[in-house]
């Protein structure tokens, strides 16, 4: 019995161990498959997208976005507004309201105004004296996502000044703004021989195509260089002021002012007593030499020779039209001013109106409800004053009716503008329903337009003439009444 149970233990002892390696086994795997699904965890988390903002991670603005079938993100223009240092509202700037179709984005610079279905933005910075307006063009259009404006992240990059990169690989956004950017640079200017980065808001946009523009000795002399130090251009100016939309610099030297690129090329002498952009999309300036005005191009090609006592409009007075460049009216006219007549050129600098004109626009004087009106919108149609009288004239330079018109004013009820003319005896003549007689379009001239202005002009002209006619013969009787007498 003993000799049996003797060779009974070991068979014991190896199934025992057996087991052991089984369950040791079973741990293992059961480890391997834990660790396998933390690491799947890990990687899927990881390849999720992740939002950046100034460093920080932003899950909200993440959960904003709306990314396209073709890859195109959008992003909903008053939500992230504040994440970006912006407040919004609806309606426009210049003309407030509650239209959920408009909205603008508003810091202590500047305003970016939006409208549905459109591409083009309207930037103003409230800073300069001159309340003239930039714009640029959207890549897409601005689009209505449940109730709520949106734009491409390409917009909202410049209409926020900020830079925005998609690792779409990485599944990484990064959005930095221009005044953490204007923070990361600044420690490093003393140590690349400067004093500070120009405070002048329009310069530090210069960071957002990785230059900079810093001063020397006290503000006196400016200069520009890239982030790491380099020098583009050197500190030997009075000023310099960053043109964003070609990327060039306004410099000045000696109480003159010229243009040179970011490659260091001089576009634009340094000749002028002044330069003021009209126009970024050909690259228009109003150039000042010894008390007169001209417009030359970006390169500095004259277009109107500098000869005019004065080019621009004080659109202060019309308020309610929103126009929204003195130098350019909406309707691509240029006006200027020479020996007290305005006349008006266009962009390429070919005169189109005669200098015969007393003004431009009409200043309201009896009527309590009449608003100055310098501009028909709709129609790209501007009033002119001549000898006294009023007339409007159209964007190629014709005059849609006999210079006649004793008023020409606007009216606003229930938010809605209204546009009527006086002439003689005919009191609130609504303007639009003459200008859709003479077959005007929103924004175009029709081919006839001009042919069709001739019976309207026989109607003015023939009710002038009886009114003439009318007082003449009232002088007539009383001179023979008088004779009589």
């Amino acid at each position: 019995m003993n000799l049996i149970d003797e060779d009974l233990k070991p068979k014991k002892t190896d199934n025992s161990k057996k087991i052991a390696k089984i369950i040791l086994a079973i741990i293992l795997l059961v480890i391997v498959i834990i660790i396998g699904i933390f690491v799947a965890i890990m990687y899927i988390q990881d390849s999720k997208l992740k939002l950046y903002i100034n460093g920080s991670i932003n899950e909200k603005v993440k959960q904003m976005l709306v990314i396209e079938q073709d890859g195109t993100i959008y992003v909903p223009i008053r939500e992230i507004a504040p994440y970006l240092g912006y407040e919004s509202f609806s309606g426009e700037y210049t003309d407030k309201s509650e239209d959920a179709s408009k909205c603008y984005i508003q810091n202590e610079d500047e305003i970016a105004n939006f409208a549905l279905n459109s591409k083009k933005v309207y930037k103003l910075t409230t800073s300069n004296s001159i309340k003239n307006y930039d714009y640029f063009y959207a890549d897409k259009p601005i689009k209505a996502i449940n109730g709520k404006l949106y734009a491409t992240t390409t917009t909202i990059e410049e209409a926020f000044n900020i830079l925005f990169d998609y690792n779409e690989e990485k599944q990484r956004m990064y959005i930095y703004t221009m005044p953490y950017l204007i923070d990361t640079c600044s420690a490093k200017i003393l140590d690349y021989g400067y004093e500070k980065i120009s405070e002048n808001f329009i310069n530090k946009k210069a960071i957002l195509n990785d230059m900079l523009i810093v001063t020397k000795n006290n503000d006196s002399t400016y200069a520009v260089i890239d982030i790491n130090g380099n020098p583009i251009i050197e500190p030997k100016y009075e000023y310099i002021e960053y043109l964003p939309n070609s990327k060039d610099f306004l410099v000045q030297s000696n109480g003159k002012m010229g243009i040179i690129s970011a490659k260091k090329e001089t576009k634009v002498q340094i000749l002028y007593d002044s330069l003021e952009l009209i126009d970024n999309e050909v690259g228009l300036y109003i150039a000042q030499k010894n008390d007169k005005y001209g417009v030359i191009d970006s390169k500095g090609n004259i277009k109107v020779y500098i000869e005019y006592d004065q080019i621009g409009i004080d659109i202060s007075k019309f308020e309610q039209n929103g126009i929204k460049n003195k130098y350019l009216l909406d309707n691509g006219m240029i006006p200027a001013e020479k020996d007290n007549l305005w006349g008006a050129f266009d962009k390429n600098g070919n005169q189109i109106l005669d200098f015969e004109y007393d003004s431009f626009g009409y200043i309201a004087k009896s009527n309590k409800n009449a608003i100055n009106l310098l501009m028909i919108p709709d129609y790209n149609v501007i009033i002119a004053s001549k000898n006294k009288k009023y007339t409007l004239i159209n964007s190629v330079g014709e005059e849609l009716c006999l210079p006649v018109l004793d008023d020409v004013y606007m009216t606003i009820s229930a938010g809605n503008k209204y546009y009527y003319m006086n002439y003689n005896n005919n009191i609130g003549v609504n303007v639009e329903d003459f200008l859709d007689e003479l077959q005007m379009t929103k924004g175009n001239v029709k081919v006839n337009a001009k042919n069709n202005t001739t019976n309207e002009n026989n109607v003015i002209e023939e009710n002038v003439s009886n009114d003439e006619n009318q007082q003449q013969v009232d002088e007539a009787g009383d001179t023979e009444t008088t004779e009589e007498q």
